[in-house]
């Protein structure tokens, strides 16, 4: 199903290793621009020639075998290097910061349970209606900025009517959502502003919730009904003693929630809808499988569009200690304890020793070559009711007429440290109705 086509340019390893003879610094702002700018072929490259990528300041591994080794080797491969900011943030311990301790398996399993994947057809059908309530309302305009007049705004929407957390109000919760993720997640360099920004955003955000759980303890002390929502099964949940999860662990525990989704759903969202407007044959197909009963064959599309451009390209952890990873191959390669490692899924997925014709768009792909939720230990907890999120909000916008890409510099996707996508306008409806 046609690809789009690209020009390969190469030379980003000599580009780098004249960088790195001169200073090791501007080596490392070359790779950081190259994944933002180039990292198709950046990562095409380093597969072919470079697959374990050594620099002073990090190592990215890029190889599907490799990148799965990493994380499925929490032991040795662990999220130490961003949980003390999610901790810190949070005031207390995560359990996206700790790999496989009793708290983490006990959270972890708890999170599974509240989030019943019996859920998916309920919030698959609240996401279709949010969707549909801002596409009416944008449709006479002819044009939707599709990130927070859209995507965003649904993710927020799902926030507060599924897990039961809306915030204040929606624009609190998406600054602190983006005040914790962007610190977790995009500080690499550890800038003190943007850390601090965190830590008084979930002092913030854990405050709201301790106010909002004492609410609902209260309506269960006075008989009344609590809505049926994340927090309030949590909240009208009795657990022994012995287990530990007091009230700090429920408010850490619904933190995550829109932590986890608020920023990297709807950047799936538009990265998809960008990718499927960018082929025209297949968006055709794509709006056809839309008006399906059912939904599994519109999502395909989704999956397959994100492939092309996923949200996270790059999985952080820490070596905790020496390695030997790819043992057996050429490309064997010790990592030492202490290393900043980079497993990259948005590589691996166009590896084609594993996926076939990586650079053709298909819709026959194995779910196991889907990365996009991380993989092994750490893979994310919410993906069912995810999945049926990111892929109703899209299908919602294209059963409307006429979504198009507008010309530049309005139709390019506008981001915010690199990473999260502010500002996408599209149009919608007959191109002559545009205001």
């Amino acid at each position: 199903m046609g690809a789009v086509d690209r020009t390969t340019t190469g030379g980003h390893l000599e580009r780098y290793d004249e960088a790195l003879a001169r200073a090791p610094m501007a080596a490392f702002g070359l790779v950081r621009e190259w994944m933002r700018t180039d990292w198709r072929d950046l990562f095409a490259e380093l597969r072919e020639r470079r697959p374990i990528f050594v620099t002073p300041v990090f190592t990215i591994v890029t190889r599907f075998a490799d990148v799965t080794e990493v994380l499925s080797r929490e032991e040795v491969f662990s999220v130490r290097a961003f949980g003390p900011r999610l901790d810190a943030a949070l005031g207390g311990p995560f359990m996206l910061g700790r790999d496989a301790t009793p708290m983490n398996w006990r959270d972890k399993g708890l999170m599974r349970v509240m989030l019943d994947p019996r859920d998916v057809a309920g919030v698959r059908e609240l996401t279709g209606r949010l969707a549909d309530e801002l596409l009416d309302a944008a449709l006479p305009h002819g044009r939707i900025e599709a990130v927070h007049g859209l995507f965003r705004t649904v993710a927020l929407g799902v926030s507060a009517k599924y897990f039961g957390f809306p915030g204040p109000d929606a624009q609190t919760l998406s600054r602190w959502t983006r005040a914790i993720v962007t610190d977790g997640f995009a500080n690499f360099l550890g800038d003190p502003e943007i850390q601090a920004a965190s830590v008084r955003a979930g002092s913030e955000m854990v405050a709201y919730l301790r106010g909002r759980l004492a609410e609902h303890r209260a309506a269960l002390r006075a008989g009344r009904e609590l809505p049926d929502d994340v927090f309030a099964r949590l909240a009208g949940t009795t657990l022994p003693a012995e287990i530990g999860m007091d009230d700090e662990r429920i408010l850490i525990n619904m933190a995550g929630l829109p932590l986890g989704f608020v920023e990297s759903g709807p950047g799936a969202m538009v990265e998809a809808v960008e990718q499927l407007l960018l082929r025209p044959q297949v968006l055709a197909q794509a709006v056809e499988a839309a008006g399906d009963p059912d939904p599994t064959r519109f999502d395909r599309y989704v999956w397959e569009a994100l492939r092309f451009n996923p949200f996270f390209k790059l999985l952080p952890r820490l070596c905790e200690r020496d390695y030997v990873l790819a043992a057996g191959t050429p490309r064997r390669t010790v990592i030492p304890a202490g290393t900043f490692v980079l497993a990259a899924p948005a590589s691996a997925m166009f590896d084609a020793d594993e996926v076939a014709e990586p650079d053709e768009f298909r819709l026959d792909r194995p779910a196991h070559h889907q990365l996009f939720f991380g993989y092994g230990h750490h893979a994310c907890l919410g993906v069912h009711p995810a999945r049926a999120i990111i892929c109703e909000a899209v299908r919602r916008l294209l059963l409307r007429p006429g979504v198009r890409l507008l010309p530049p510099p309005e139709g390019r996707i506008e981001r915010s440290s690199g990473i999260f996508p502010d500002r996408f306008v599209l149009g919608l409806g007959p191109a002559d109705q545009e205001g």
